[in-house]
């Protein structure tokens, strides 16, 4: 009506619509009834949730962990490809709810997926991680003093990796690891170091880190050279790589002859014939005290 109707009109509407109003105000008060509240149709303010505490762990609880959560973080929540479950204290998961919302949502940039689980099956793996924190930590054997020592002179290590910004940057970074991989995982990792590096051939994705995009790859130009080195960015047109020396180089696609891409492989050596049982108990046990502390 009011796109069409003459401004008078429209004025003498909106003036008979406020006097109805007032005088159903006037009638509601002569007769002793409420007067109609005009924002009684606005939505009252939302009201935050209480958080509920979430209860002790069941026999669901456990067989949700084992079928979702054990394959990285170990059965026992003692730690794998995934961090250790098992400790006192979860660096990121300070609280109940913390853990919640971490289980829900996912860590970005890590390994962490979102999950995909009902809400009350992510309380009952939440209920059953939480309580792992009660259970005494893993025993590690070994000499973290003199791990140290091995990673850097008999291990050279430092080469390749760096602890708290010093060392070399062709392998992943170590300032944190013992809180990002369990003991298991590391000695693993140092008597067959191809074991967990990515074997698929999905592209490079820039929102997750070093493991999940660990490529080792060969390239060879137009003009003859050939560089072997790490992949540390990818696209559709463009390759760039770090080599052992640690420099960077990159490269249109369309400008190499070969590009080979070596999944599965680490130019890591296996360290399992370098160091005695004892020395790797060292080692293991100096790369799982780096939690990232100066």
């Amino acid at each position: 009506m009011c796109a069409f109707a003459p401004r008078d009109t429209v004025r003498k509407f909106f003036i008979r619509a406020g006097l109805l109003t007032e005088i159903a105000a006037m009638a509601a008060l002569l007769t002793g009834q409420t007067p109609p509240d005009s924002s009684a149709s606005s939505p009252a303010p939302a009201v935050p949730v209480a958080f509920v505490p979430l209860g002790l762990p069941t026999a669901a609880s456990e067989h949700l962990f084992l079928i979702h959560c054990a394959p990285c973080h170990g059965p026992h929540g003692e730690g794998a490809v995934g961090p250790t479950l098992a400790a006192a204290h979860l660096p990121r998961a300070s609280s109940e709810e913390a853990l919640l919302k971490i289980i829900t949502r996912g860590i970005e940039g890590t390994e962490m997926p979102r999950s995909r689980l009902e809400p009350d099956e992510i309380r009952q793996v939440a209920a059953w991680v939480w309580q792992l924190g009660k259970i005494a930590p893993e025993k590690i054997p070994g000499d973290a003093g003199h791990g140290r020592q091995l990673y850097f002179a008999k291990g050279g290590c430092v080469q390749c990796h760096s602890i708290g910004g010093h060392g070399g940057s062709i392998g992943p970074d170590l300032t944190d690891v013992g809180l990002r991989r369990g003991a298991s995982y590391l000695r693993r990792a140092l008597v067959d170091p191809g074991a967990d590096v990515p074997k698929s051939f999905s592209s490079y994705r820039s929102e997750v880190s070093l493991p999940d995009n660990f490529l080792l790859v060969r390239v060879v130009t137009k003009d003859g050279r050939e560089i072997t080195g790490v992949r540390i960015n990818e696209d559709t047109f463009s390759i760039q790589l770090r080599d052992f020396s640690s420099h960077i180089h990159s490269f249109f696609k369309s400008d190499l002859a070969e590009l080979h891409k070596d999944w599965g492989q680490s130019p890591m050596p296996p360290y399992g014939a370098v160091f005695t049982p004892a020395e790797l108990d060292d080692l293991v046990a100096f790369l799982s005290s780096l939690r990232g502390e100066p």
